[in-house]
């Protein structure tokens, strides 16, 4: 091991090597924490509240003096035949300082910035107009509102779990609360090796359940002694942590009754923190981007705070108990073997604002300000700036509510709690809580066979919330499912952990039956069913909710014409070629002709789009695209030529519209080459055809839309429950829909 060296660095003191590293990541060392070396026996390791858990030696020698414990040798199994170069690598990289700060520590940043940009620019969906700004750090360092080295090592030392005892008063503060405390018995259920083989073969009990508010509710139980969800009498809320309970009403303000007045929960909060408080993984659908979602998000932040906050208290209590006694026991075992316990993914960095913005709302103390570290900086990073948003823009409230503030979509923050303080952009290996977008941490996860990339902060998450699931639909899912796969893996590294205290159930590689996944959507997808079906395997169960709007939004179509629902014959979801060629053989040629002009074709899939722009192309019809990937002058264009019907055809993307929602003029024969995702996007579409239409004109409309029996959901929300069960039973393919009549041909 070459010299270790001391307290921070100057950024012209750098080495080639670290120089390079910062420019790559943001960061001096992004991969390890800075852990010193470690006493003999950590089990009889007495802690003193004024020290550091693990002095750092006097000389090198002490350091090669140091004993394996028995902890130390297993886990030394579980990195056998890594590459020794790489080893080396990374100790050099771990024994290389502090965390840098400064102002040129941001050109870096940058230049990393744009090259990542250029990588994920084919696979990403961003809005074009809004370039994306890469942060591009694990450990964020930029200078803030700490004021030089003393202020950060006096942070890292405040919101340090192993050095930190419980304030004064608050040594009895949930004794009472623990034996029936719902968080307390799912730490400690302790499952067999048959129980763990049954959860993995996905055997399941599925049962359901209809709540006031939230709807039915299918419930699936992997096993027996857990059973299943009832009604909500015998579910009751869960016991707040003492630091929350005053502010809650005053979050709820908003949601009071009409004309002011505070509450202290609302009746959809109360039965999203009943699911939420046993510990089931939750998939909630039908989520408002308006009201709603603000409901929603108090809820979990709630739920997240109360889990971390009963975590660090059980945590520090045993550092007293340990304090006072010498005998290290199966009581003490209270953490997972990385510190970060919740991570929570939003689309936009403005999620993330109003996430943070409510953590201080409900953390804050009465009267008083609460101490939250790099405040500023969170907020010139994750604000929007004056003059940033486009004024006059005429869209639909949901436009506003979902792309209002900074919608930049890459991003990743930590954030650490410890009794009444918070420290924001604390490493990831110091942080209690990840908030970040799946771009975000896509590019410090990295890929297989890349050197230079992390995902040990993720082996012992245990709450999970995956925010605006729709949203990664039109951002890349790619990325989402990238960070569900390294989700609770094994560690490849200790990172400073004292095995002795690490659950039993971390040791055995058991983290992901013991994870609460909660996914909110306002849609119901089969691709976010399926996050819950292949992602997450909680031993407790999970419950979704199938509710389905017995009114479709066809009803608000306020163009007079007919709706001719064809459907086609498919194996599976994902049998794309049924689609193409029916559409080629059976539905383009009606459109052939010239008299069949100015038809636009909506396309929910960018491969679809694709295919049919290759095809089109290869016949040489006469057509103009637009995706969300064309230039505005392409886009202007195009609609120019459609308009005036100098081009036959539009086809159109699904993800223009989400990003964009222009209005298209001169529609006159519309086809749907697959549902939309969003059912209101079906009635935004058909109202377009009166767009464009010289007063005192006629021009006769047409609308086709193609489904097959995998569209269910899409169907139900577009033409009502009873009409798409009614439509999937029929034995004729093509239904008729005119201005609130029903008709089958």
């Amino acid at each position: 091991m070459g010299k270790r060296r001391r307290g921070n660095q100057d950024l012209t003191n750098l080495t080639k090597k670290q120089k390079k590293h910062l420019k790559e990541f943001g960061e001096q060392h992004p991969f390890h924490d800075n852990v010193v070396d470690r006493p003999e026996k950590t089990q009889i390791l007495r802690l003193e509240p004024d020290s550091p858990r693990y002095p750092e030696p006097d000389s090198e020698e002490d350091s090669d003096l140091e004993q394996k414990s028995a902890y130390q040798k297993l886990l030394s199994t579980m990195i056998e035949g890594a590459d020794d170069n790489s080893e080396e690598e990374e100790s050099e990289d771990e024994d290389d300082g502090e965390e840098v700060e400064g102002e040129e520590e941001e050109e870096e940043v940058e230049e990393e910035g744009d090259d990542a940009e250029e990588d994920e620019r084919l696979d990403d969906s961003q809005d074009k107009e809004h370039p994306e700004k890469t942060n591009g750090d694990i450990e964020e360092n930029k200078e803030g509102e700490m004021e030089g080295e003393f202020t950060d090592k006096k942070n890292e030392a405040a919101f340090c779990l192993e050095t930190n005892l419980l304030a004064e008063g608050e040594e009895n503060i949930e004794d009472q609360e623990q034996e029936e405390d719902m968080y307390v018995k799912h730490q400690e259920i302790e499952l067999s090796e048959e129980e763990v083989g049954r959860i993995s073969q996905g055997s399941k009990i599925k049962t359901q359940v209809k709540w006031p508010k939230l709807g039915v509710l299918q419930c699936v139980c992997p096993l027996e002694r857990f059973p299943a969800m009832g009604q909500p009498s015998s579910a009751p809320v869960p016991p707040i942590h003492k630091t929350l309970e005053a502010n809650w009403r005053l979050l709820n303000q908003p949601f009071g009754p009409e004309g002011g007045g505070m509450t202290d929960v609302t009746e959809r909060q109360k039965e999203l923190l009943k699911l939420m408080g046993t510990y089931r993984d939750v998939y909630f659908t039908n989520r408002s981007p308006l009201r709603e979602a603000k409901e929603v998000r108090s809820a979990y932040c709630l739920h997240v705070l109360n889990h971390v906050l009963k975590a660090n208290t059980r945590v520090l209590r045993n550092n007293a108990k340990l304090k006072e006694t010498k005998e290290v026991d199966e009581d003490f075992r209270d953490q997972g073997l990385t510190r970060p316990k919740v991570l929570i993914l939003v689309p936009f960095r403005d999620g993330a604002l109003r996430v943070v913005q409510t953590f201080i709302t409900l953390f804050e103390p009465k009267g008083k300000k609460m101490d939250v570290s790099n405040k500023k900086r969170f907020k010139e990073d994750f604000g929007e700036e004056a003059g940033e948003k486009p004024p006059n823009l005429h869209r639909p409230d949901d436009y506003h509510a979902v792309f209002s503030g900074n919608v930049d979509d890459h991003f990743r923050i930590g954030v650490s709690i410890l009794k009444r303080s918070m420290r924001l952009y604390s490493p990831f290996y110091s942080s209690d809580i990840i908030i970040a977008s799946p771009l975000g941490l896509r590019t410090v996860l990295g890929a297989d066979g890349e050197k230079k990339r992390d995902f040990d902060f993720l082996s012992s998450i245990e709450l999970l919330i995956v925010d605006q699931a729709d949203v990664f639909l039109m951002q890349n899912w790619e990325h989402l499912l990238h960070v569900l796969k390294h989700l609770n893996l094994q560690p490849l590294d200790s990172h400073g952990v004292d095995f002795s205290r690490v659950r039993m159930w971390n040791l055995n590689n058991w983290a992901a039956h013991y994870r609460q996944t909660l996914v909110f959507s306002a849609v119901q997808e089969p691709q976010i069913t399926n996050i819950l079906t292949k992602h997450c395997h909680n031993y407790r169960g999970q419950v979704c909710s199938k509710t389905i709007p017995k009114v479709g939004s066809i009803c608000q179509v306020l163009v007079q014409l007919p709706h001719v629902f064809q459907m086609f014959h498919s194996d599976s979801f994902m049998d794309q070629d049924a689609r193409f060629q029916f559409f080629v053989e059976k539905i383009l040629p009606q459109y052939r002709d010239s008299v069949m002009s100015h038809t636009f074709i909506y396309v929910p899939s960018y491969f679809d789009f694709v295919r049919l722009r290759n095809y089109l192309k290869k016949e040489d019809i006469s057509f103009a695209s637009v995706s969300e990937y064309s230039q505005r002058s392409e886009v202007s264009r195009a609609r120019h030529y459609f308009q005036k019907g100098e081009k036959q055809f539009m086809l159109f993307s699904e993800r223009f519209h989400f990003y964009k929602r222009y209005t298209i003029k001169g529609i006159h024969n519309l086809i749907f080459y697959g549902l939309p995702t969003y059912p209101h996007f079906y009635s935004e579409v058909c109202n377009m055809l009166q767009a464009g239409v010289r007063e005192g004109g006629s021009v006769s409309f047409t609308c086709t839309a193609l489904y097959s029996r995998y569209d269910m959901h899409r169907l139900a929300a577009i033409a009502g429950a009873d009409r798409a069960a009614q439509m999937l039973q029929s034995k004729k393919p093509v239904h008729l829909f005119i201005t609130g009549e029903e008709k089958n041909t």
